[in-house]
């Protein structure tokens, strides 16, 4: 992949010398930390450039980007690869920096940087765009932390592939063995109330509920605060660990993992709170905001914490409602949220549902969310082994022709909204003729 990489960097430059730059990026925190690692780049190389961050990329989306990019080198970011055939049609010069599965061939005027193509470990976008943004300019160590944040908000810090190990040993970044709450750094009765990494019933948005389990641990403030968890002693970590257990019915290797500390704004901080607070930011509509905050902007670090103390409001409101309202079945879960959940929060919601444990690995999830005309699906697996979830949404959407998009672990799609009956009924079929088939 180094090869292509330093390739699409000769034909970059190349392109570069008369063109501006467009750069698309998707709005998580893996899309936003690529396009502050390419806008900090694109400065550096003294580039015209403007960024522009979208919710997801759909045909309609890339036919208006071709009337609207005629002239700049267009580059897309941590998205993609599910429409080459559409950005094939681009007469400009065009760059697709992306981790997720590829739909087809790029025609000549594409140039792909995947880890697909050359079989290369997962990797997240914003590492593959570091990893960019270092073979234009080899001084880009400082982009580094950007990198790990990216990587922690696609979840790859559980298994740190060979690419990602080396993007780790050019940031400044302090790995710790702990609990996986977060944020580790903050109060422990905060990151067990705003708990979204471990759900915990009766504990996770329930103030009360935290300061019972504290009490019941023998956790008690020291002066007029907790401790974070960083700073739990021995004994104290073990008594948490066990009362999560109980509640959890997880493993204790689920509970167990690498923290990182990686220094932004010249202070270390947990990065699954800053990649959690990231991508609230968009989630809630800010992604200037999120964008601004990755660059290094005080006023923009002011902004991201109040509108991510608003979304951790938003996230415990919405898991609870998950809890009471989804629908369970032998190998599946769904959740069909309508109005009751933001579309832009209904991934995440997936995601912890998927990583709570109460379900045996290979556990489809599938939670569904109104946007507009529109219904977002997310999908996930739980565990690390089971169906491929893209495959699952491609097949189930094959007979109203969906947009499906992103791994065999996490998927989604869009579908309208007269299509809602027609996906429940395809998606049950779908789960209980995999039963049978067992």
């Amino acid at each position: 992949m180094q090869k292509a990489i330093e390739k699409a960097v000769k034909s970059f430059l190349e392109n570069t010398e008369k063109r501006d730059v467009k750069v698309i990026s998707h709005h998580d925190t893996d899309g936003i930390t690529s396009a502050a690692i390419l806008a900090k780049t694109l400065k550096r190389l003294d580039k015209k450039f403007s960024i522009k961050i979208v919710k997801q990329l759909d045909k309609e989306q890339v036919d208006c980007l071709k009337k609207s990019c005629k002239k700049e080198v267009v580059i897309f970011l941590d998205l993609g690869s599910s429409l080459l055939d559409e950005i094939s049609g681009f007469q400009n010069p065009v760059f697709v920096i992306d981790h997720h599965e590829l739909s087809s061939q790029a025609t000549d005027n594409v140039t792909v940087i995947n880890p697909h193509l050359f079989g290369e470990e997962e990797i997240s976008g914003a590492g593959l765009t570091y990893l960019f943004a270092k073979a234009l300019i080899p001084e880009s160590k400082d982009l580094a932390n950007l990198a790990v944040l990216g990587m922690v908000g696609d979840m790859l810090d559980r298994e740190v592939s060979k690419l990602n190990n080396k993007i780790i040993e050019d940031a400044e970044v302090v790995i710790k063995k702990g609990l996986m709450l977060y944020p580790a750094t903050r109060p422990i009765h905060k990151a067990l109330e705003f708990s979204s990494s471990i759900y915990i019933p009766g504990v996770t948005g329930n103030p009360k509920g935290v300061m019972s389990m504290l009490r019941e641990v023998d956790i008690k403030k020291q002066g007029n605060e907790y401790k974070s968890l960083l700073n739990l002693d021995e004994e104290e970590t073990s008594r948490l660990i066990t009362a999560i257990l109980l509640r959890t019915h997880q493993t204790p290797d689920r509970l167990i993992g690498n923290l990182y500390l990686v220094k932004f704004f010249n202070k270390l901080e947990d990065a699954r709170e800053l990649s959690a607070m990231i991508n609230a930011c968009s989630r809630l509509g800010y992604s200037d905001t999120a964008l601004a905050f990755c660059l290094d902007n005080k006023k923009a670090k002011t902004r991201a914490e109040t509108i991510y103390a608003d979304y951790k409001q938003h996230l415990v409101k919405a898991l609870n409602y998950a809890d009471a309202n989804k629908v369970e079945g032998k190998g599946y879960v769904i959740l069909n949220a309508r109005d009751e959940i933001k579309d832009t929060m209904i991934g995440t919601v997936a995601s912890i549902l998927s990583m709570s444990k109460n379900y045996p690995d290979g556990t489809v999830i599938i939670a569904m969310s109104y946007d507009q005309e529109r219904i977002k699906v997310s999908a996930r697996v739980a565990g690390k082994n089971g169906r491929n979830v893209r495959e699952v949404l491609m097949n189930v959407t094959s007979d109203f022709g969906a947009e499906c998009g992103g791994h065999a672990m996490a998927a989604g799609c869009l579908i309208s909204k007269d299509q809602e009956t027609k996906f429940l009924e395809n998606l049950t079929k779908s789960f209980e003729t995999e039963v049978i088939k067992i």
